[in-house]
C-alpha cells in the first residue's frame, strides 16, 4: 500500500476505513464544519458517510487519499485531511481538511499538515501542493500561509445552494519547504 499511515508527536493520520462511518457522518452534518465547503450538500443519511469512505478506498493507485486525524493521547477521532487531484506528470496535487468544531484552535490541523505536507513532498514526490479556500475561511486560510502556501489568485465564483462561494487558490512550493 502507498498510502500508509503517519505518526506525529501527538497524532495517528490513521487511513480512513470503514470502521469510521459514524464519525464521518457526524462530521459532515455539522452546520459548522459544512459552512465553507462548496462541492457537497451535508449527509442527511448515513449512506453519504459510505460513498465518502467507499470512494477513499477504492483500489491504489489512486489519485486521492484521506486520514482520520486522531489524538494519541485519548484516540478521539477529531477530523479528517488527504489529497485530491495528484496529477504525477506534473508534480502536483491539491489538499482538503476538515476538523470537527470541539477541535479548532488547538493546533491539531497544523500538526497534522506538517506530517501530510512531508509525506506529499518525500513520498508523493509532490512538487506543488495547491489549496482552494473559501474567502471567508480566516482559520484555514491562516493554517495555509503558516504552512508556506502563498496566494495565486481567485478562482470564479462557484454557485452551490443558491448562493456565490468565491474562492482563493493558495500554492506551496515543497522544494521550498
Amino acid at each position: 500500500m502507498f498510502f500508509k499511515e503517519l505518526e506525529t508527536d501527538g497524532l495517528f493520520l490513521r487511513n480512513i476505513s470503514s470502521e469510521d462511518r459514524e464519525f464521518i457522518f457526524a462530521v459532515f452534518t455539522n452546520d459548522k464544519v459544512n459552512q465553507y465547503l462548496f462541492d457537497t450538500e451535508p449527509f442527511t443519511d448515513i449512506q453519504g458517510a459510505d460513498e465518502i469512505i467507499d470512494f477513499y478506498l477504492q483500489a491504489e493507485p489512486r489519485e486521492w487519499h484521506r486520514w482520520v486525524i486522531v489524538r494519541k493521547s485519548d484516540g478521539v477521532k477529531l477530523g479528517t485531511c488527504g489529497f485530491h487531484c495528484w496529477d504525477r506528470s506534473k508534480g502536483c496535487c491539491d489538499v482538503g481538511y476538515d476538523l470537527y468544531p470541539d477541535f479548532w484552535g488547538r493546533g491539531y490541523m497544523s500538526e497534522a499538515m506538517q506530517a501530510i505536507i512531508a509525506f506529499a513532498r518525500d513520498d508523493m514526490k509532490v512538487n506543488y501542493i495547491n489549496a482552494c479556500i473559501y474567502n471567508d475561511n480566516d482559520n484555514s486560510i491562516r493554517l495555509a500561509e503558516k504552512h508556506g502556501f502563498t496566494y495565486k489568485g481567485q478562482i470564479k465564483d462557484e454557485i452551490f445552494r443558491g448562493e456565490r462561494y468565491p474562492h482563493k487558490i493558495f500554492t506551496l512550493d515543497c522544494n521550498a519547504v
